[in-house]
Formats: C-alpha cells, sequence, structure tokens
C-alpha cells in the first residue's frame, strides 16, 4: 500500500509455499496485486531469495532497479520514505548497492550498526548517499551509546535498492555457490499462473545466507541513504507495543481481550 504511487510498479512477494493462499487473500482484501509470486519450499534468507526475483526479472529481459523490502516493517512517514527513494534511486542508477540506513537516535542493543563515510570520503557519490565504511553486528550497550555520539551510525534497516544485474554480478563474484545454485533452481522451477514453485531438490543445496554478509559486507560499491521515516522493524514484543495505541492503563490491546 506505502508503494502505490507513480513510478512503482506491482510487487513481486517471495514467501513460503505454505503461505501462498493467505498471500493473495490479503492482496485481494486491500485490493492490490503481486505482479509475480516466488514460492520457496523452505527459507534459504534473503541472499537467495532475491537472487531468484533478480534472476527471473532479467530472465524476461527486465534489467530493471530492485527495491528490496521486508514485509513486516512499520514507516509512519511516507514522504520521507518517498524522498529517500528518489536520492537512492539517483546513486543506484549510477550502479550503487544502496542500504537505507535509520539514523541511529537511541542505544538499542537489538540492531547492526553502518558505519558511513563523511565529507571529502563520499565526495563520489551522488548528494544524499555516503560510503558504507564498516558494517558492525549488534553492539553491547556501551557500544551503542557511543556509536549514538559520533552521528555516523545508522542502523541497518535491511532495506535495499540496486539494478538486478549489479545485484547478481556482486553475489556471483562473492558468492558463486549461492548464485549458481539459484540459476540451476530457477531453470528447473514452475511457473503457472503468475506464481513461482521454486525447485525444493535444487533450493535445498542453496547456502542459508542474507544480503548483509554475502554481498553487501564485501562489496565495494555499498553506499547508505538516510530513512528517518518513523521506522521500526517490530522484531520484538517491547517494539509491537511501541507502534499501537495504548489505552489509558499502558496497555495495547487486540482483539477480544
Amino acid at each position: 500500500q506505502r508503494l502505490a504511487f507513480d513510478g512503482m510498479q506491482k510487487p513481486v512477494v517471495v514467501c513460503n509455499l505454505e503461505h501462498r493462499f493467505i498471500v493473495n487473500e490479503q492482496l485481494a482484501q486491500i485490493g492490490l496485486g503481486a505482479q509475480a509470486m516466488l514460492l520457496e519450499p523452505f527459507g534459504r534468507n534473503t541472499a537467495p531469495a532475491v537472487a531468484m526475483a533478480a534472476l527471473q526479472l532479467l530472465g524476461e529481459g527486465r534489467d530493471e532497479l530492485m527495491l528490496i523490502l521486508p514485509a513486516d516493517h512499520v514507516i509512519d512517514d511516507e514522504l520521507a520514505l518517498r524522498k529517500a527513494l528518489e536520492l537512492a534511486r539517483v546513486a543506484a542508477e549510477e550502479g550503487e548497492m544502496v542500504l537505507f540506513g535509520i539514523p541511529a537516535n537511541s542505544p538499542e542493543t537489538g540492531f547492526g550498526y553502518i558505519k558511513a563515510a563523511r565529507g571529502e570520503d563520499g565526495d563520489d557519490l551522488v548528494p544524499g548517499a555516503y560510503r558504507v565504511m564498516q558494517f558492525v553486528e549488534k553492539p553491547d550497550a556501551m557500544r551503542a551509546a557511543e556509536f549514538v555520539r559520533s552521528g555516523d551510525y545508522y542502523w541497518n534497516s535491511g532495506m535495499f535498492l540496486f539494478r538486478a544485474s549489479r545485484y547478481l554480478d556482486e553475489l556471483r563474484a562473492h558468492e558463486p555457490d549461492i548464485y549458481d545454485t539459484c540459476v540451476l533452481a530457477l531453470e528447473r522451477s514452475k511457473l503457472a499462473g503468475g506464481a513461482l514453485t521454486i525447485d525444493a531438490g535444487t533450493f535445498e543445496c542453496c547456502p542459508d545466507n542474507s544480503i548483509d554478509y554475502a554481498v553487501m559486507e564485501k562489496t565495494s560499491r555499498a553506499c547508505v541513504v538516510p530513512l528517518a521515516a518513523g521506522w521500526n522493524d517490530v522484531g520484538s514484543w517491547s517494539s509491537l507495543w511501541d507502534v499501537h495505541e495504548k489505552n489509558s492503563d499502558g496497555n495495547v490491546l487486540k482483539g477480544d481481550v
């Protein structure tokens, strides 16, 4: 729904084979369709999932910019998202692999952090984008507080924008086993009614890895575009409480409670 504006295509949805019908039902309920669905027999993390989508696009002759978004994030300020998307689009058109970074304004220990270059270090990039200098795993509270004070760090949102061929070139260079297995899995997959059922026997052999580990931490083309849009990845009970309205007792209630 947040992406239903001019210049955006309908989404390609990657989900588990078991979730196909509930995803279709939910898309129908909001009056929005998907241009395609990729059905995984089981998860192999984000690097293979996105590789399958990129390979399918290229197979159709569509070397397009891919906006990678987990489906379960809260984003309150959609105008801020659009502005960040436009900055990211310019960078991605130049061949950059854009990661959306959330300004780290509190010492959260549950997020990964990105250190971004400032000033002269980022002069080779388009305005509003900064070269990624370092990825940092979830830090302890003391390190997280240092990151926030420095102002050079962003939370890793897990949201990306890059051209399909750029992603696949980087994946083939850094994780050829994932690339080769996904190519073979696509060849053996079955397409019916706009949904591609990924071949289980081949996909089972695919290494389990994230985009971050497989590509973004290894490429020289990673950059970050700041996204201050009320983002929350709703990854815990406390974050679920954060994003919902509370009653007079400070409780969040859903349904017959």
